[in-house]
């Protein structure tokens, strides 16, 4: 028996980048941390907020590698220098990665109080009408 793929179906010609896409997607296998929402923000743009508490802007850098948003976050380790009675805030680091659809742009990124806000945006399409021209074979 055959598996019948997403992409191979024949009313979806040239769809077979969704289907990696969606593999992508299941493969990144994210935890949940840090926390994060993603709220519309306007009609063509959208805002992930991610709770980074103790993380400095220079903890976190924020990449676009092939149409998927990635935001990793590093803290270092100064536990050498202190002595805790209790220790129950882990210094941990964090990947975090969003896959972006075609036509979807970084507008931006800002941080506060604990929060890291990035700011998308969607770039409306043109209506193309394209007319074809039957010609004799």
């Amino acid at each position: 028996m055959t598996k019948l793929s997403f992409g191979s179906h024949p009313y979806l010609l040239g769809f077979d980048e969704l289907e990696r896409l969606v593999e992508r997607t299941a493969k990144a296998g994210n935890d949940g941390y840090p926390p994060y929402n993603i709220e519309q923000s306007g009609e063509n743009a959208f805002r992930i907020t991610l709770a980074v508490a103790g993380f400095g802007e220079n903890d976190l850098s924020i990449t676009v590698e092939d149409r998927q948003l990635v935001v990793r976050g590093k803290q270092t380790d100064d536990s050498d220098e202190r002595i805790f009675l209790h220790r129950g805030i882990a210094a941990r680091q964090f990947q975090k990665s969003f896959v972006l659809a075609e036509g979807v742009d970084v507008a931006g990124a800002t941080m506060e109080n604990g929060l890291l806000h990035v700011d998308l945006k969607r770039a409306v399409p043109e209506t193309v009408v394209q007319e074809i021209k039957i010609t004799k074979g």
